[in-house]
């Protein structure tokens, strides 16, 4: 199942993220998340494992597992390399051992000082905060992203952790409209206006976290999971599903492509196995009731300043 993107291309409403994803672990993950099924996956230079993405789906391709335009391949631009579009996402190409993107996003709506491509530790400052460029601004950052398209090495390009005036902005200013914009959404923080919002300008919502971060924000920012939700417990106990599959299934039915991320087999599978079965409109209005615009990913722990104050 998949949705079609403002650029064409279909993108499958179920991937894998592999944040988080330790590199020794990932060549299996992503093996058997394709022989369950998944054909999208969502990486980001950020998260400095590409190499190893890259070593796995270079396998997958030459074991004739899948092919490779089967796939939906995803990564982000990270915030040091706002300057340096063109040599970063060649980078990741590199890394990913592709010849092109299906999708390239705008990780995060700031621009910092660079640290050289392919590094991407947060670059602060001696007060210890975040040391943002104030001479990039996302406009150049965007023409640059259009330029990828122009050149042939990206066929969708998006952005994410936008809101709805930088969402908004971006629609003035583009050429090429950003088919996605990749935001934390899930039962606790569902952010209707701006779902909403993207979805009449035909951007597709990516929703990142859709567990609500489950164990990896816990440990990361001390945030509470939305999985332990009575609520939510007693409806997967209705349909016979796991907690996850019906917040997944709420996700998709709210026409958000989702991927959750799980280094273990068994959720692997029970993850992709989210489009045999419908909630009613009664416990989608349920699940509306929940929402406690409680955002669980913080960046301000480890940036010393709130990007989204």
């Amino acid at each position: 199942m998949a949705i079609t993107l403002n650029s064409g291309f279909k993108m499958p409403i179920v991937g894998l993220g592999v944040w988080r994803m330790e590199g020794k672990d990932i060549k299996d993950l992503i093996i058997n998340a394709i022989k369950i099924g998944y054909r999208h996956f969502d990486c980001a230079a950020d998260y400095q494992n590409e190499a190893e993405v890259g070593e796995a789906l270079a396998e997958a391709f030459q074991t004739g597992l899948v092919k490779r335009e089967d796939l939906f391949i995803t990564t982000k631009l990270w915030n040091s390399d706002h300057g340096h579009v063109l040599e970063a996402c060649k980078d990741s190409l590199k890394k990913l051992c592709l010849d092109y993107l299906d999708l390239y996003l705008v990780h995060f709506p700031v621009a910092t000082r660079h640290t050289g491509v392919g590094t991407t530790a947060s670059a602060l400052g001696e007060d210890g905060v975040l040391d943002i460029d104030t001479t990039i601004s996302l406009e150049t950052t965007w023409h640059a992203m259009e330029n990828l398209v122009s050149l042939g090495l990206v066929r969708s390009i998006g952005i994410s952790n936008y809101d709805i005036f930088l969402t908004r902005d971006c629609l003035a200013y583009s050429k090429v409209k950003p088919a996605v914009n990749q935001i934390e959404t899930h039962p606790y923080f569902q952010r209707e206006s701006l779902v909403k919002f993207c979805q009449k300008h035909g951007i597709c919502v990516t929703a990142h976290t859709p567990l609500g971060g489950a164990a990896a924000n816990t440990e990361w920012f001390g945030s509470v999971s939305c999985l332990e939700d009575p609520a939510l417990k007693g409806l997967a106990e209705k349909y016979k599903k796991t907690v996850a599959q019906v917040v997944l299934r709420w996700g998709i039915q709210r026409n958000t492509v989702v991927i959750p991320k799980s280094s273990k087999l068994e959720r692997l599978q029970e993850n992709f196995n989210v489009l045999d079965f419908e909630l009613t409109k009664e416990d989608m209005d349920l699940l509306k009731s929940l929402d406690r615009k409680y955002r669980t990913n913080q960046p301000a722990k480890f940036w010393g300043i709130d990007l989204y104050a």
